[in-house]
């Protein structure tokens, strides 16, 4: 029960902020489209995008691929639709809960997720749904801003985890490698993009 209300709380902020969420964001666009269309490179075959937004992702996807896109925030789902529709390789973008993921085992080649795990409420709960539908062999391409290891550094982004989490719903000091170790994920390739927070995160899935 709590869990859902941390999830309602988060589904009501990104809803709120969802019709200036590309303006608040073109800042850092200049440099995150650069890391995305490098993340993206190496997507194959059925894709799912996790916590797709508005679709920032959709136009960097090779030609040769097949997406589904899901959020949890229906306005969000809404204006990522109407980019999906431009793009042949997008085939379904649907609101949905990377916690309570409503696919089979084993269904898609590639898992994509940019900036998505700094709000997902229980996030190892996420980790684990996205490593039951992602095939056996297939892989996570995760672009993921964390809490830095550099002391200072990192306890200043405890300090002011608060101010973004209660503007966006996104926390500054997660620890996403840990929690894919923790959710059962052992092939994990990371290179640190930009000092040590901003990370490209590949995983193989071996099940």
């Amino acid at each position: 029960m709590f869990a859902d209300k941390r999830t309602e709380k988060m589904k009501y902020r990104y809803n709120r902020i969802s019709g200036l969420y590309d303006f608040l964001e073109k800042p850092m666009e200049s440099m995150f489209s650069e890391y995305r269309e490098r993340m993206l490179r190496n997507a194959g075959g059925n894709v799912l995008e996790v916590g797709a937004g508005t679709g920032k992702n959709f136009q960097y996807y090779p030609a040769n691929v097949e997406v589904t896109a899901i959020d949890f925030s229906p306005k969000m789902v809404k204006i990522a639709s109407s980019k999906a529709a431009k793009l042949e390789n997008i085939k379904h973008v649907i609101e949905m809960d990377v916690e309570n993921l409503k696919f089979e085992d084993n269904t898609f080649d590639t898992v994509v997720t940019s900036c998505v795990f700094c709000s997902v409420p229980t996030p190892i709960k996420g980790l684990k749904e996205i490593r039951r539908v992602c095939k056996n062999g297939g892989k996570l391409l995760m672009l993921e801003h964390v809490r830095s290891n550099k002391p200072v550094v990192g306890s200043l982004m405890d300090i002011l985890n608060s101010i973004p989490l209660h503007i966006f719903g996104a926390n500054i000091n997660r620890d996403t490698v840990e929690n894919l170790r923790k959710a059962g994920f052992e092939n994990i390739s990371v290179e640190n993009l930009w000092l040590d927070i901003v990370k490209l995160i590949t995983i193989r899935n071996d099940k």
